[in-house]
C-alpha cells in the first residue's frame, strides 16, 4: 500500500481538528463582534432600502458657457463623490446625465440632508481684505456709507472708539481681536469672526505696503476699485444690499472675479446679518492643502476648521497678513469668503508664517466637519443648481431582491440535489462547507457596513449567488481527485492525502483567476457594478479559507469513519461503482526450494 508522506505534513494531516477549531473560533469571534457592534444585518443600498435622488444642473456664469464641458463635468462628479464619501456615506451614486446634469443617489439611513447640501456647494474659498462692514436690514442701528470703517454691533459703543485710537500705540493692551498673534502655527483667532466681535476695527482699503495707514484715515471702497464706474456700482450694490433678505444674500457678489472688489454677507453669533465691502482676493481655496474640523479647548471658540496651505499658499498668506499687520488697528482685518458668503473675518497683528490658518464662527460639530470636508476636496469647477429632489422607495428593489433570492434558493437547491445524487455521502461535507461559507459571508458583510460603509445592493446579491457555483466547483475538484486515487486501487485514507496536493493547485489557480477578474472589474467600473465585483472577490477569498480550513480537514476525519473508509455504496466512494483497479500491492519473487539449482547457473 502506498502511504502518505512522512514528516511535518503527515503530522498536520493527522490533526485536522486544529484546522476545524481555528475556523470555528474565527466564526464565533466574528459573530460576537457583529452582535457587539449592534449591526446584525448587512447594510442595504439605495435600490434595496430606498433613499434620496438629487438632480443638479450646471449653470454657466456670464460669458463662460464653454466651461460646461465633459472635462469639468467629470471633475465635478469626482469631487462630489469624494465629498459624499467623506461624510461616511457609502454606495452613493454620482453620475452625469446628458451634457449638464448630474444625478446623485444617496441611500436611506445616511445623513442625506447634509450630503444634499454638500454635493452642489461650489466651495469657492477666498481670503479678501475687508473695506467696510455694518449690520444689515432692520437690525442696523445706522446707515453708514461704503467708506465706513465700523460695524454697527453692540460692542461698538464707547469701547470701540478707545481701541481705534489707542490700539496701535500700546501693543501690550491688545484687544480680544488681536489673539491671532498668539495663536499657534499662525492661526487667526476665533474671537475675530463676524459673529459678535468688536465692530470698531476695520481694514483700510489698500492693504499693500504702499498704502499709508499711519494717518488712521478710513478709506472708501473706491481705493481698490478699478475705476469710477466700478466704484459707483460697488457703492450702489453696498447701499442696496439687505442681507436679511435670502434672495439678496444669494445674489450678493455674483459676477465678481478674484481680482475685483465685491459685496458679501455674513452672520454673527446673535443671528444678525452683516454686509461687507471686500477687496480683491489675496489667497484662494486652491492654495489650501488640507482641512480638518477640531474642537478648540483653549478658548471659547468651540468647533473650528483648521487649514494647511500649500507652499505657494503659505507664502501668499504670509504676505497678506504681513501687509495687514503693518496697519493700525482697526485696519487689519480680512474676510474668509466661502461661495460669496463671509464665514469668518479675523484680525491680525503680525505676519502669520506658519503655513496654516483657522476658521471659526460659532460652528457646531456637523457644520465644522462639513466645511472641512468641502475645503479638503476642493471647489467644483462649475456652479450647480438643484433641479429636483425625489425620494426613492425600496418597493421595486424589494421585489427584485425577492426574485433574486428565489433564484438563488432554486440554484442552491439544484446544486445540493446534484451533490446528493452524484456524491451521496460526500454531499454532507459539501453542504456543510457551503453553510460555513454562507455564514462567514453574511457575518463579514454585516461587519463591513459600519466599518467601511459597504452596502449590499442587487448586483452584490448576484455576486453572492455566482459565488455558490465557484465554491461548489472547489469541492468537486477535490472530490474527483480523491475518486481518481481510489480508481487507481488506493484505499480512502491515503487517497484523501494524495489527492489534496493536486486538487489544491487546481483550486488555487481557479480562485486566483476569479479574484483577478473581480479585482479588475472593481477598478475599471463605477456604481453598482463595483458591488458585484466586491462580493465576488470577497466570496472567492472565503472559498479558499473554507476549503483549506474546513472541507479538507472534515474529509480527513470522515475518511477515518467506517462508513466512508469501507467504501459503502452510499458513501460516494464505493471502489466497485467507481471501477477501481485491484489494490496496489508490492510483488515479491518466490523463494527457491532447498537444493534447487538453476540450469542457467549450472
Amino acid at each position: 500500500m502506498v502511504a502518505p508522506k512522512k514528516g511535518k505534513n503527515a503530522s498536520a494531516q493527522s490533526r485536522p481538528g486544529r484546522s476545524l477549531a481555528l475556523i470555528l473560533i474565527a466564526i464565533v469571534a466574528l459573530t460576537g463582534g457583529m452582535f457587539a457592534a449592534g449591526h446584525t444585518t448587512p447594510r442595504l443600498g439605495i435600490d434595496l432600502a430606498g433613499g434620496t435622488s438629487i438632480t443638479l444642473r450646471a449653470v454657466p456664469e456670464a460669458g463662460q458657457e464653454s466651461a460646461i464641458n465633459k472635462t469639468n463635468m467629470d471633475t465635478a462628479v469626482e469631487i462630489m463623490e469624494r465629498r459624499v464619501n467623506g461624510l461616511g456615506v457609502s454606495e452613493a451614486e454620482v453620475q452625469t446625465q446628458g451634457d449638464r446634469n448630474i444625478i446623485v443617489n444617496i441611500p436611506k439611513g445616511t445623513n442625506s440632508e447634509e450630503a444634499r447640501q454638500q454635493v452642489g456647494t461650489t466651495a469657492k474659498l477666498y481670503f479678501r481684505p475687508v473695506l467696510a462692514t455694518e449690520l444689515s436690514g432692520a437690525n442696523a442701528t445706522g446707515t453708514p456709507s461704503p467708506s465706513a470703517t465700523g460695524n454697527a454691533s453692540d460692542k461698538a459703543t464707547g469701547e470701540a472708539t478707545d481701541k481705534a485710537t489707542d490700539g496701535a500705540a500700546d501693543q501690550d493692551e491688545a484687544t480680544d481681536g488681536d489673539k491671532a498673534s498668539d495663536a499657534p502655527s499662525g492661526s487667526p483667532s476665533a474671537d475675530s469672526s463676524p459673529q459678535g466681535r468688536a465692530a470698531s476695527d476695520a481694514l483700510k482699503a489698500d492693504p499693500s505696503p504702499s498704502g499709508g495707514a499711519s494717518d488712521g484715515a478710513s478709506p472708501s471702497p473706491s481705493a481698490s476699485a478699478p475705476g469710477d464706474d466700478a466704484n459707483a456700482k460697488l457703492q450702489a450694490e453696498y447701499a442696496a444690499l439687505d442681507c436679511t433678505d435670502a434672495a439678496a444674500r444669494a445674489k450678493a457678489g455674483d459676477g465678481a472675479k478674484q481680482g475685483d472688489s465685491m459685496v458679501a454677507c455674513g452672520q454673527n453669533a446673535q443671528g444678525q446679518w452683516q454686509k461687507y465691502v471686500l477687496g480683491p482676493a489675496a489667497v484662494d481655496g486652491t492654495d489650501v492643502d488640507s482641512s480638518e474640523a477640531v474642537f478648540n479647548t483653549q478658548t471659547a471658540a468651540g468647533w473650528t476648521v483648521t487649514m494647511k496651505f500649500t507652499d505657494g499658499g503659505a507664502k501668499k498668506f504670509a504676505d497678506i497678513t504681513g501687509k495687514l499687520a503693518q496697519n493700525q488697528s482697526p485696519q487689519n482685518q480680512f474676510a474668509i469668503v466661502l461661495d460669496n458668503e463671509v464665514v469668518s473675518d479675523p484680525y491680525v497683528s503680525q505676519a502669520l508664517t506658519g503655513g496654516s490658518a483657522e476658521i471659526s464662527g460659532s460652528f457646531d460639530q456637523e457644520e465644522a466637519q462639513g466645511l472641512a470636508n468641502m475645503l479638503s476636496y476642493g471647489a467644483l469647477p462649475l456652479t450647480f443648481k438643484e433641479d429636483s429632489v425625489t425620494t426613492v422607495t425600496a418597493a421595486l428593489g424589494g421585489d427584485q431582491l425577492e426574485a433574486g433570492l428565489i433564484a438563488g434558493a432554486i440554484g442552491l437547491a439544484l446544486v445540493i440535489l446534484y451533490l446528493l445524487v452524484y456524491y451521496r455521502g460526500l454531499s454532507f461535507i459539501a453542504v456543510a462547507s457551503l453553510l460555513v461559507s454562507a455564514g462567514l459571508t453574511y457575518v463579514i458583510m454585516s461587519l463591513l457596513g459600519p466599518t467601511i460603509g459597504f452596502a449590499l445592493n442587487l448586483p452584490a446579491v448576484c455576486g453572492a449567488i455566482v459565488a455558490i457555483g465557484i465554491t461548489a466547483d472547489s469541492f468537486i475538484v477535490y472530490f474527483e481527485r480523491v475518486r481518481d486515487e481510489i480508481r487507481e486501487g488506493r484505499s480512502l485514507r491515503p487517497a484523501v492525502e494524495r489527492a489534496w496536493p493536486r486538487a489544491r493547485r487546481t483550486i488555487l489557480v481557479s480562485d486566483f483567476v476569479s479574484f483577478l477578474a473581480a479585482a479588475v472589474l472593481f477598478v475599471v467600473t463605477v456604481g453598482k457594478v463595483q458591488g458585484f465585483a466586491f462580493t465576488l472577490g470577497l466570496t472567492t477569498l472565503l472559498d479558499v479559507v473554507v476549503v483549506f480550513l474546513f472541507t479538507k480537514p472534515l474529509l480527513t476525519l470522515m475518511a477515518r469513519r467506517r462508513f466512508f473508509a469501507s467504501g459503502h455504496k452510499w458513501s460516494g466512494l464505493d471502489p466497485k461503482s467507481l471501477g477501481a483497479k485491484p489494490p496496489l500491492r508490492r510483488t515479491r519473487r518466490p523463494a527457491r526450494p532447498a537444493g534447487h539449482v538453476d540450469p542457467k547457473e549450472a
